[in-house]
């Protein structure tokens, strides 16, 4: 059969057909784990399985039957007081915890570094962010962890706020001290809400860095497809608190997801709780073994090398996940987003992510030996062998400090804008969205001066191939700003 007329079905069966060693979400690898598991029939009777809310099909937004035992055997899987299914993902658990934890004019304490979901909600709730400058380490050029004295000494100055967010772990594996943050939010009676995104193994393994939940957080959201094996967009939202509002965060949770839910995602979650709970803790073992394997022979080979547990104790690290592979390549010359080109085209190993140091490479319980031996195999060719480009450098603090923003971003997103080139936008104020993506961590937010620095960063960006996102020009040649500062609502 001829799919060249189906394009998003060529381009997946290519990319299959391909064979790249996945070193990226979802967590499951290609059905590996299923595989591994005994569970091969999800995959292989996928749309068979694809149903609607038919008799003995249970609802996800009124569940009585199957989804609501399955959210239950999750709460106690995953040691909360409720959990709840999603399937927009884990931005759709971020928008209900926080709108569910503050109304509208509120302050709301985030770090500068979080996902552009956090942002999101920002603008949707009319909520008024307050910054947290998480600490840099000027190596690896990424934003660290938060100092939970950072944490106090901002509440000092905000103590009408609702509720803090924090990102644990960070996209490259960094832990901050959540337990100690924990205790001082709830001291003055606000909220803790963890993006938990990249941290859903964490409780089932104690070699693993502690889970939100354990810390004390009142509600976290989780991509179980990320680092457990449900399938992409399957996520969960957990809650271990008295302080939470549950009616209204359930009113948050229908008015941002689907009415029509898929049942394949929201199996794949039932399936991935299962697998974790019968058989987790001995894959991870392997897991984190050959993770560490990997890391260790990455610091052995001279032009590159691997966050991990050295770092501890510094930029307000107090753990990392062991599974979580970033590797720098300063000392080789080479730039994060030529190493992952190299890598894909060369090597036939697809990392997660890279920037302008790194890459990122995630392995979970769907890996398997070989896959590790064949990434550290190609990056150990990589350094010897690679015609070298050597990324410029750039201080990240500048794109992690918090400004003063001249506008609240909802209410920039209501005022008249112009598109302008890019090099005549410094000094305006920005009308959009600015994102090299992935991480997904905002350089620019709608209300905020586009200032030189950024706008050589994002020249930087484009240069060495890093995707913006939400930039209505990903060029970028121009951009929205706000026009003569009028609101127009």
């Amino acid at each position: 059969m001829n799919i060249d007329c189906i394009p998003i079905l060529k381009s997946l069966r290519a990319y299959k057909n391909e064979g790249a060693v996945p070193f990226h979400m979802p967590g499951h690898k290609r059905g590996n784990i299923y595989k591994k598991t005994g569970l091969d029939f999800l995959s292989e009777d996928i749309l068979a399985l694809d149903t609607t809310e038919v008799p003995g099909v249970d609802n996800l937004h009124c569940p009585e039957g199957a989804v609501l035992e399955a959210q239950g055997l999750a709460a106690e899987a995953f040691g909360a007081d409720y959990t709840f299914f999603l399937v927009n993902g884990t931005t759709s658990g971020i928008y209900s915890m926080i709108m569910a934890s503050a109304n509208p004019g509120d302050k709301i304490i985030i770090p500068r570094n979080c996902h552009r979901s956090v942002y999101g909600a920002v603008i949707l709730g009319r909520l008024i962010p307050v910054y947290i400058e998480p600490e840099i380490d000027d190596e690896f050029g990424i934003a660290m962890g938060i100092k939970p004295e950072t944490v106090e000494n901002i509440l000092e100055k905000h103590s009408d706020a609702k509720a803090v967010v924090i990102t644990n772990p960070t996209f490259y594996g960094v832990c901050s001290d959540l337990k100690r943050i924990a205790e001082i939010v709830h001291s003055r009676g606000m909220l803790l809400l963890v993006d938990e995104a990249h941290g859903s193994h964490f409780c089932f393994n104690e070699r693993l860095p502690i889970s939100a939940l354990e810390a004390g957080a009142d509600m976290t959201s989780q991509s179980i497809h990320k680092t457990l094996p449900s399938m992409t967009q399957s996520s969960m939202l957990h809650v271990k608190s008295e302080r939470v509002d549950i009616e209204k965060l359930k009113v948050f949770l229908q008015l941002v997801q689907t009415t029509s839910p898929s049942h394949i995602l929201l199996a794949s979650l039932d399936a991935a709780r299962f697998i974790m709970q019968q058989y987790g803790h001995e894959l991870l073992d392997d897991a984190i073994d050959w993770s560490n394997w990997a890391r260790s022979e990455i610091n052995d080979t001279e032009g590159c090398c691997c966050l991990g547990p050295d770092r501890a104790g510094r930029y307000g690290a107090v753990d990392f996940d062991p599974t979580r592979l970033t590797v720098n390549f300063g000392a080789s010359g080479l730039s994060g987003t030529k190493a992952e080109e190299i890598l894909r085209k060369n090597f036939k190993i697809q990392v997660e992510m890279s920037d302008l140091y790194n890459i990122v490479a995630i392995t979970t319980i769907g890996d398997y030996r070989s896959d590790y031996e064949a990434f550290v195999n190609a990056v150990k060719k990589l350094v010897e062998t690679a015609e070298k480009r050597k990324a410029k450098a750039m201080a990240p603090a500048v794109f992690f400090r918090p400004q003063e923003p001249s506008l609240m971003p909802w209410e920039a997103v209501y005022y008249e804008k112009e598109q302008v080139d890019m090099g005549q936008s410094i000094g305006r104020i920005c009308g959009e969205m600015i994102i090299p993506y992935p991480p997904g961590i905002p350089v620019l937010m709608p209300g905020e001066t586009i200032s030189r620095e950024i706008y050589e960063y994002l020249k930087l960006c484009v240069e060495y191939g890093i995707k913006l996102n939400g930039i209505s020009d990903s060029k970028p040649k121009k951009v929205w700003v706000l026009k003569n500062n009028k609101k127009e609502v």
